[in-house]
């Protein structure tokens, strides 16, 4: 581990990230926390005396919380190998290059993965596929 990194902060920053990943997962709506709108969903929608635009606003917020839930197990995912990283003795060195991680990006952004130019490396083969 980069002799920069302090340990306890680093952890308490990740678990508090984690915690407030998890409160946000807890809040969004349970077809979207249970990971589908499956047809039964879709079909009780339907089925009640509602109008069509009504019908549109409930479908495009169980969408949007679908959206944000996939964001937010991302996040959690991120945070989670971040933690582990930590324990490994791993944490804040760049994956892809093994260079330190600056202090400053950890803080800005602890469960970060890779140094500046490697992300922005990734960033752009991802576009770019």
């Amino acid at each position: 581990m980069p002799a920069h990194v302090n340990v306890v902060k680093a952890r308490r920053r990740l678990e508090e990230e984690h915690d407030r990943l998890i409160g946000i997962r807890g809040g969004l709506s349970g077809e979207a926390v249970n990971g589908t709108l499956d047809g039964d969903a879709l079909s009780e929608l339907s089925l009640g005396d509602q109008h069509p635009a009504d019908l549109g606003t409930e479908m495009f917020e169980r969408e949007k919380d679908m959206s944000i839930l996939d964001r937010v197990d991302t996040a959690l995912t991120d945070v989670e190998r971040a933690l582990k990283r930590l324990e490994e003795g791993a944490y804040g060195a760049c994956e892809a290059c093994g260079r330190d991680i600056p202090i400053a990006r950890l803080e800005i952004k602890p469960e970060a993965r890779f140094c500046v130019d490697d992300q922005a490396r990734a960033e752009r083969e991802a576009r770019a596929s």
